[in-house]
């Protein structure tokens, strides 16, 4: 955790740094850290007083998987932030030597630009984070669609849904969808409270976006705005309403609010290379923005938690056929030792 005292100093670094996403806040380790219960580590270098590099990182550990150093779970891109690469090394070194302290399975950072470090010996590139540019009115972005886009967007709108937005009181209908669509994927969901914890955490920067028919919540999205980036890191539909497109209407809004706040980006979040979610989100126009998860890696490969590696198949399809409810109650237990 960040020392209360300290915070400001983070703060008027990240800002003067220009990052145009709200990864680096210092709240992202309270939300976190609050939210899986885990300890967090918060790297800082400063000359004269003065903070010129942050590294957040979090212990996570687990009886079933063992332990991992992680900048940071949950978000895409954390990292090392600097203002010149001789400090990412002394970040890098102190991480190095708390992962040794620490007994990890390996140390993950998680970058957009690859770092030279010689104990970063193996990455990860297969994910990317799906960007569209928003440089104009939402009639022009609109008219740059793809003609099949508009057709999804006009059928939900002629399907009777309503779109709301909001925050803690959408929470319930948020997370029937998310823990129902996540069910479906096979993916252990992660518990509603880490969602209560972003909430609190980042008042004016995060919200809620739900779909409904007939007063039944039918697809949602959490939005993250940042300095110059919204993103929606957790979207989900369910499958069983897909023939009203209401993913397509709700990505519609998502972009529309972003392009109300004044946003330069639109981030459709993660997504593996051409994966079906990577061809989805390309019809948008968005274009993939690499991302360079590098490994200090102990015992075992880097790719060994990774769901699709072909070891957890079996648990995947075991996992769709339990009852939702029974997924929200162990899911939580299970994610939050995986540093996904």
């Amino acid at each position: 955790m960040i020392p209360t005292d300290r915070r400001p100093a983070w703060r008027e670094f990240l800002s003067r740094a220009g990052l145009p996403g709200i990864h680096c806040d210092p709240r992202w380790l309270e939300a976190l850290g609050e939210a899986f219960r885990h300890k967090t580590y918060a790297l800082e270098a400063s000359q004269d007083g003065r903070v010129v590099g942050v590294l957040p990182l979090m212990y996570v550990k687990s009886i079933l998987f063992g332990r991992f150093l992680v900048s940071l779970p949950y978000l895409s891109w954390a990292g090392v932030i600097v203002e010149d690469e001789v400090i990412a090394g002394a970040l890098v070194d102190r991480a190095v030597e708390l992962a040794d302290e620490l007994d990890v399975r390996y140390l993950e950072l998680r970058h957009e630009v690859e770092r030279q470090h010689p104990a970063l010996g193996q990455r990860m590139t297969s994910k990317v984070t799906m960007r569209l540019a928003l440089d104009c009115s939402c009639e022009a972005v609109w008219g740059q669609l793809r003609s099949v886009v508009r057709t999804q967007v006009r059928k939900a709108e002629k399907q009777g849904l309503t779109v709301d937005w909001g925050g803690r009181e959408l929470l319930r209908d948020f997370y029937d969808v998310f823990s129902h669509n996540m069910r479906d994927l096979g993916t252990p969901v992660f518990g509603r409270r880490m969602f209560e914890c972003i909430l609190t955490h980042f008042p004016d920067q995060a919200e809620l976006c739900v779909v409904h028919l007939g007063g039944k919540a039918i697809a949602a999205a959490l939005a993250v705005h940042g300095p110059q980036i919204t993103e929606a890191p957790s979207v989900s539909a369910l499958q069983a309403y897909r023939s009203t497109a209401a993913n397509s209407l709700l990505y519609w809004r998502l972009i529309q609010r972003a392009i109300e706040r004044g946003q330069a980006v639109f981030d459709f979040g993660r997504s593996t290379v051409d994966s079906s979610t990577f061809v989805f989100k390309r019809k948008w126009g968005a274009e993939p923005q690499p991302l360079v998860w590098q490994y200090y890696v102990r015992k075992g490969q880097a790719n060994d938690m990774r769901p699709d590696n072909g070891k957890y198949d079996r648990m995947i399809n075991v996992w769709r056929r339990l009852p939702v409810g029974v997924t929200r109650l162990v899911g939580p237990a299970i994610v939050r030792g995986i540093p996904s």
